[in-house]
């Protein structure tokens, strides 16, 4: 399976900058995603150990850069990284940023239902994935 990047489905579209972009491909989500400065995900993590990500992620920074807290460290990943993000994670986007990921399905939507509900609180809010991703 292949597909063009920037043509993979339309997850959701935020606006000012936020778009998701997935697929699933043998068991993992494949996403684009472009997230706009000042982006802090921490208030949609409430509620998963930690109050963060638990799905592991690989991916690359195609554009920009992103703060990533952990329990015992902060880091940046910028223009040009490539990363592997362990469970127990939140980014925070310091500059307009573009990232390509991969993750896997079951973690992956283990998270999104509790980020979904969190999204779900606030005001407008929009889901982040569906249960679909073909």
């Amino acid at each position: 399976m292949h597909q063009q990047m920037k043509e993979l489905p339309l997850v959701e579209d935020y606006g000012e900058g936020f778009r998701s972009r997935m697929v699933e491909w043998g068991g993992m989500i494949v996403s684009y995603e472009t997230f706009p400065n000042g982006t802090d995900a921490t208030p949609l993590f409430k509620g998963l150990p930690g109050d963060m990500c638990q799905a592991p992620h690989w991916g690359y920074i195609l554009k920009g850069r992103v703060r990533i807290k952990t329990t015992n460290r902060d880091f940046v990943l910028k223009t040009g990284d490539v990363y592997y993000l362990e469970p127990g994670h939140v980014p925070v986007y310091e500059e307009d940023t573009e990232v390509l990921e991969f993750s896997p399905r079951e973690a992956y939507q283990h998270t999104i239902d509790v980020v979904n509900k969190n999204i779900a609180a606030s005001p407008g809010a929009k889901p982040l994935m569906s249960e679909r991703h073909d």
